[in-house]
């Protein structure tokens, strides 16, 4: 007879879920499933153990797979389902059912606690999410038994878009041995300003095998040895301080085993446009070509909630004092207020791109009066956390919400709230990954804005890192499509994400790569987007809802022009333009929107990429063509490198 499953689900008779674990569980015809294999047939009583398991009775235990960390939650029915009959789990049921069950260790329960209501929200199967471990057979069986209804998917681990270092290619499958073979052995000295030793700065050398990493002690140098190389051998040699000066790269460097190698690092406050900082403040690279320098100074993003989900903010930093509010989901049954303690630094950064204070020392973010809201995801995030971490977004009523993180795989149940955020009026602002491959998850979910990575020319010393993150399409104006960037049609816009100098803890700055530093830039735009553009003050979108969040991706979109040679997937719609979004200057789409409204009026269907039409157009009209662009494609603009 079918097994009867919590909510009224039959699982098929021969399903799994009435054994004491997942791997021992009885067949049809009463065997046990370890005595059998895969394709049914009896196993063998000398079959060979897995590799990596013994056969000896001696002290110790085999290494075997552990049982893993999953997501379960009720699968929602598409839309007009329900209504035929497809309905979710009863989901008090299952949790009853999986804590029952001495297999499964239910380790967390993530209520969603909105109180938005069903109707409001349009989630009403939403019931909550569970986390327990178990084995993966123990996962399938329960999967099967749900029919469909039930989402069954492994905890995975995000990570924070920042790019490893790539260059040159640094891991091989060559294992030298270190008896008898050639054996390299340096030390690296890391000095400052008038010779300051720098201590805790990550120094990699790289040979045609194994690399050989460490970390300054407090004199600034570091030991370092590799095995099967010689001086003639090693290919780079790569620094990275904790802070306040720009990293250092060296191809082919000349090392010496006999005496210190000293690497002289440049401050940041060397570079031209950094001159006088952080004494005096500065505005970044970034923000000066989004134009946030010449906004005018009463557009600071008050009155918006912006969530930042990383690793914690430093309100140590002088120019994040202002941040008083944030939830640490990864501690929260130890101490969830210890949000404002960050060991990584990358919530620290992105935070300063987004809401630094406009104080006189340091940078000026984008939203400097917008209420920041600090969840600490890292380090050690997995999604269950970032359901979590996006339920807080929706009980607190943010408004922009930056994902700076990713992970290797989609996930429904996140897809699901992140579906569940956009209806409550939460626009998810996403980095699109720094592997150079295809757009990551959740960047590439339809419910959020995902941003690419570009640099600028002339904005980084020569012989610092990111040198390496150049790409053969720079435009006339220097910019380019960052190597690391991951490309896609899910990229909906670029932003600046190489050399972006931010606050890091606890009151010092560092210059960064990464989509991970791209995306802030977007997320204060909006913030100043909603705070500021009339569209937002009025009946219709100052609401929020759906209809909200996609407005203001919209506007985000027609705000930008194009940048770099590269092609479209890399940079979407291009860089977005701070005055245009906030309503300050007609974006060209609308020019011509409105140049056009008369034909369209007749009959004429306007296509906003078709560029003859909107050519014919303009001059049978004797109208100016646009300063910014049309669609996707550029038009003359002081700001953009392909001129007509």
């Amino acid at each position: 007879m079918p097994k009867n499953l919590p909510g009224g689900a039959t699982a098929p008779p021969d399903a799994p879920v009435s054994s004491a674990d997942g791997e021992a569980a009885a067949s049809p015809d009463g065997s046990s499933r370890e005595a059998r294999g895969i394709d049914g047939a009896a196993a063998p009583k000398d079959t060979p153990q897995p590799n990596g398991r013994s056969n000896s009775n001696g002290a110790g235990r085999s290494v075997g797979t552990r049982k893993k960390q999953f997501v379960i939650a009720s699968r929602l029915p598409p839309d007009g389902l329900q209504t035929l009959g497809f309905q979710p789990l009863q989901f008090d049921a299952v949790e009853q059912a999986l804590r029952s069950n001495s297999d499964i260790e239910v380790v967390d329960k993530i209520s969603l606690k909105s109180t938005l209501g069903a109707l409001a929200d349009g989630m009403g199967g939403a019931q909550g999410v569970l986390v327990a471990r178990m084995t993966e057979q123990k996962a399938a069986a329960l999967h099967q038994q749900a029919q469909g209804r039930l989402l069954v998917e492994r905890d995975q681990q995000l990570n924070l878009m920042d790019p490893a270092l790539r260059l040159p290619g640094m891991v091989t499958g060559v294992n030298p041995s270190t008896a008898g073979g050639p054996v390299l052995n340096a030390v690296i000295s890391v000095i400052g300003k008038d010779g300051a030793p720098q201590a805790n700065a990550e120094v990699s050398l790289f040979g045609s095998m194994l690399p050989a990493s460490g970390v300054t002690d407090a004199n600034g140098q570091v030991s370092l040895s590799l095995f099967g190389e010689t001086a003639d051998t090693v290919r780079g040699l790569y620094v990275k301080p904790k802070a306040d000066y720009w990293s250092f790269y060296q191809r082919d460097p000349d090392i010496s085993s006999d005496e210190p190698n000293v690497v002289a690092l440049r401050a940041l406050s060397d570079w031209p446009s950094l001159a006088g900082f952080p004494r005096q403040r500065a505005y970044g690279w970034g923000q000066k070509a989004m134009r946030l320098d010449q906004l005018p100074s009463k557009y600071r993003g008050q009155g918006i909630k912006i969530g930042i989900i990383d690793s914690g903010a430093a309100t140590t930093h002088d120019n994040l004092h202002g941040i008083h509010a944030g939830f640490d989901i990864i501690n929260k049954k130890v101490d969830p207020n210890t949000w404002d303690q960050d060991t990584l630094g990358h919530g620290t950064h992105c935070a300063g791109v987004i809401a630094a204070a406009d104080i006189a020392s340091g940078i000026r973010g984008f939203a400097p009066d917008a209420e920041i809201h600090a969840c600490k995801l890292f380090p050690g995030g997995q999604i269950s956390q970032l359901i979590e971490a996006l339920e807080y977004c929706i009980d607190k009523q943010i408004d922009v919400v930056n994902l700076s993180l990713g992970g290797e795989e989609v996930s429904e149940a996140l897809e699901q709230q992140i579906m569940r955020a956009k209806r409550a009026g939460v626009a998810c602002i996403v980095a699109a990954g720094n592997s150079a491959g295809p757009v990551q998850y959740p960047a590439s979910s339809p419910n959020v804005l995902a941003v690419a990575a570009i640099g600028k020319f002339d904005e980084f010393p020569a012989d610092s890192y990111h040198a390496q993150t150049l790409d053969s399409n720079v435009d006339a104006y220097g910019y380019f499509s960052a190597k690391f960037s991951c490309f896609g049609p899910q990229v909906a816009v670029c932003a600046p994400g190489v050399a972006i100098t931010s606050c890091v803890p606890p009151n010092n700055f560092a210059a960064w790569d990464g989509t991970s530093m791209a995306t802030p830039h977007v997320t204060g735009l909006a913030a100043l987007c909603l705070a500021h553009h009339p569209d937002f003050q009025s009946p219709q979108y100052k609401t929020p809802g759906p209809g909200r969040v996609e407005r203001l991706f919209q506007i985000i979109r027609a705000s930008a022009h194009r940048v770099s040679l590269g092609d479209q997937s890399r940079i979407g719609f291009g860089l977005p333009d701070v005055l245009a979004a906030v309503g300050l200057q007609l974006q060209a789409g609308q020019q011509v929107a409105q140049a056009m409204a008369p034909q369209q009026a007749g009959g004429m269907a306007y296509d906003p990429l078709g560029l003859d039409m909107m050519q014919m157009q303009m001059s049978a009209q004797n109208q100016p063509w646009p300063l910014l662009h049309v669609g996707r494609f550029p038009l003359p603009h002081p700001y953009n490198p392909i001129m007509w």
